[in-house]
């Protein structure tokens, strides 16, 4: 197994844990906060596949999936095509609501195709090539995807903990 292939499968775990979290789960059980100013299971999938997506697309110079295949009008957010959660207010948490937990699915396996594809474009030593100069040290193709995927397992598994006690409250 090479770095893609640990890559590939890393990512396929993080959306098998996010498919799992949100399965059987009703408009409102996604939407559930667990206080006033938490994030609900609708907002973090939703959240990790915009993430995944807005990073591996720009990775690959492509368009975003999100706007190129039609998952932003069937949303239906009131928040810009852009935005991807982070620095979202509580207003703007909220009204990341979704009403079928297969939209969330469906954007995510979306994504995930996208990225497992772009994915099989690379080569090991691909992963070494600096795509941002701005840190130190300087970040590479790599490091940007075990940032995204290392995001998108934490916001599976918030998804995953929130969904336990979502179904403990039936």
């Amino acid at each position: 197994m090479d770095a893609i292939d640990v890559l590939v499968d890393a990512f396929g775990r993080a959306q098998g844990d996010a498919h799992r979290a949100v399965e059987g789960l009703t408009a409102d059980e996604l939407s559930w906060r667990a206080d006033a100013e938490a994030n609900p299971i609708a907002w973090l999938v939703w959240h990790l596949t915009r993430v995944q997506d807005d990073h591996v697309a720009d990775l690959a110079g492509t368009e975003q999936v999100w706007t190129a295949d039609g998952w932003a009008r069937r949303f239906d957010l009131p928040l810009d095509d852009a935005s991807i959660g982070f620095g979202h207010t509580s207003e703007q948490v909220a009204s990341v609501r979704v009403e079928d937990p297969a939209l969330l699915t469906g954007y995510l396996d979306a994504v995930t195709a996208r990225t497992v594809a772009h994915l099989r474009t690379l080569a090991g030593d691909d992963l070494d090539e600096v795509i941002d100069d701005r840190w130190d040290p300087p970040v590479t193709r790599g490091v940007r995807l075990v940032s995204v995927v290392d995001d998108d397992i934490q916001h599976a598994g918030q998804a995953a903990y929130l969904g336990g006690l979502v179904r403990r409250r039936r």
